[in-house]
């Protein structure tokens, strides 16, 4: 992930897990991740109001879990997949909620994005956004992660446990389908 200002994050870690800083390293936590993972699980949820509600949990969990953190991966990559797994469970909820089962896609999520009040751009803004929704959830994660974050595949890797071969050929799949839905909307 590209973030604006370079951080220390293996100083970040031992700050946070310090009592006597953890408040203050909280506080820089939320403000250098906190606009990447929203927009992250906003892609996956389609909703304003969810999105901020996740990412509360989302900080919630590595405040409560920052002491297990061991510094296998990144910090950035252990909250990306915190985010990530709070979306999906988010998604799997939701489905149950409604009742439709795994197979089902995720078309409930569009009227999210259409009756978004928050939602600011054009016409084919939206189409894309429909199109995106319209990906088997694991494509749409991949998707996200590489068109609008431009993460590298390794750093996908190590978020989703998926191989790189893998996420490439999901990549190339997604692309192929949000071109042929937009292709075959009425706005071209």
């Amino acid at each position: 992930m590209q973030y604006k200002t370079p951080i220390d994050e293996k100083k970040l870690v031992a700050d946070l897990q310090n009592e006597a800083t953890a408040r203050s390293a909280f506080d820089l936590l939320t403000r250098t991740y906190g606009e990447q993972l929203y927009w992250q699980i906003r892609k996956m949820v389609a909703s304003h109001d969810d999105a901020n509600d996740l990412l509360q949990n989302c900080f919630i969990k590595a405040w409560k879990n920052i002491s297990q953190f061991r510094g296998d991966a990144r910090l950035s990559t252990w909250l990306y997949k915190i985010a990530v797994n709070e979306s999906i469970n988010f998604l799997h909820k939701e489905r149950q909620r409604i009742g439709l089962t795994e197979e089902d896609d995720d078309s409930f999520l569009l009227q999210n994005v259409e009756s978004d009040p928050y939602f600011d751009g054009d016409e084919l803004q939206l189409q894309l956004q429909k199109a995106i929704l319209q990906l088997p959830e694991k494509q749409r994660l991949v998707f996200n992660m590489k068109y609008y974050d431009d993460m590298k595949y390794e750093e996908i890797s190590e978020v989703l446990g998926t191989s790189v071969g893998a996420l490439k050929a999901s990549y190339h799949h997604a692309v192929k389908k949000i071109t042929s839905i937009i292709e075959n909307s009425e706005i071209v």
